[in-house]
């Protein structure tokens, strides 16, 4: 069978690979392009079609000044799909690209698999239509998401949650190894994982390290992006002299005592590897101002969300500041609050299973093509 996959962020890059290893073990004469990134490559020893950095585009502003470049990559992915002629088109989160996409790879009589759903359920729920009409199977991988599909008569799959699957299948570096390798000293550790495109990095870094003083006896890391380099990261580091590690996130929240962390999937990954954190996020004012009255939830972060109740500390826009973001790093380091974060943290494993979502995912997508 022949698949076109896209994947156009971090998180996407890596459940994408874990979906291929899957797949491949099930269908021997498997072939694929992609859409994605380094994790992908490592897999199938081919290089994407377009890289997704080429396709991390945030916010209006930066949509409308890369409108050009987003209509080639559109453009580009189209013609892709007609001269590969895929048995399935799927797509990885990412819902802006991924739903153009679907209309027209369906138009154009594709079978196509949306795995890790958009998430609806927080803004643009219009968008169901598109999934209705464009979509022939809905895979999510959050345990509500079933509830908020039934209730758009659509039909949707728990394959359990990727994250999971990834956290498990890590295999940690002892930590004397990691200390040595990345030539850090014995203070505990606090993570920063400022995110994985260049705005998210610049909104979000300068005021992370801005509090790194006043923990002394702490060290910082931060976890450098797929596809980024040190150079990246110069500007806001300046004088300061706080190791930037890139391909070993797994291994720094493995070793960490504490982390913050941008909000997106690496809250939940730091979750799963029980690392109490404070989950940021920052955009510009007007935006936020206009996305605080149209995105419909009540927390911001995965392990809230999943949890419905608090768990972590959000501290979104104006909360997201120095004096608050010391309160809350000194409350978790050590004490009650640090323990009973580590405690949901054990219910919330509970709450998302132990499913291997990307065999099921991949046994659900080529069982659909056997039906065809």
């Amino acid at each position: 069978m022949k698949y076109f996959i896209i994947a156009g962020e971090a998180s996407g890059d890596l459940h994408a690979s874990n979906l291929i290893k899957e797949i491949i073990k099930k269908d021997a004469h498997a072939q694929f392009r992609y859409l994605g990134s380094n994790l992908m490559e490592d897999v199938l020893k081919q290089p994407p079609i377009i890289h997704y950095q080429q396709m991390a585009f945030m916010g209006i502003i930066d949509v409308v000044k890369n409108l050009p470049a987003i209509l080639k990559n559109l453009k580009t992915t189209k013609k892709s799909i007609l001269k590969f002629n895929p048995d399935v088109v799927i797509l990885i989160d990412y819902p802006g690209f991924n739903l153009k996409i679907a209309d027209f790879a369906k138009s154009k009589g594709f079978k196509t698999v949306y795995y890790i759903a958009p998430k609806l359920w927080a803004w643009k729920e219009g968008r169901v239509k598109q999934i209705k009409k464009n979509i022939d199977k809905l895979l999510v991988i959050l345990p509500f998401e079933i509830d908020f599909y039934k209730k758009h008569q659509i039909q949707a799959e728990y394959v359990g949650n990727p994250v999971v699957d990834a956290v498990q299948q890590h295999r940690a570096m002892r930590k004397d190894n990691f200390l040595n390798r990345f030539d850090l000293d014995k203070r505990p550790i606090i993570a920063l994982l400022p995110g994985s495109r260049k705005q998210e990095i610049k909104m979000m870094l300068p005021d992370m390290l801005l509090i790194t003083e006043a923990f002394p006896e702490y060290q910082f890391v931060i976890s450098g992006a797929p596809g980024f380099t040190k150079k990246d990261y110069e500007p806001y580091l300046k004088n300061k002299k706080i190791p930037v590690i890139f391909n070993h996130t797994y291994d720094l929240l493995q070793h960490a005592h504490s982390a913050i962390v941008t909000s997106g999937t690496a809250a939940l990954e730091t979750a799963l590897f029980k690392v109490p954190q404070i989950v940021v996020y920052k955009t510009q004012k007007w935006q936020y101002e206009i996305g605080k009255r149209i995105v419909k939830i009540a927390y911001f972060s995965l392990p809230n969300l999943i949890m419905q109740r608090e768990i972590i500390k959000e501290l979104l826009q104006y909360d997201f500041n120095p004096d608050k973001l010391k309160t809350e790093l000194l409350q978790i380091n050590h004490g009650e609050k640090r323990e009973k974060i580590l405690k949901d943290y054990r219910q919330l494993q509970q709450i998302l299973g132990n499913k291997q979502a990307s065999e099921k995912a991949a046994d659900i997508i080529i069982n659909l093509l056997n039906k065809a």
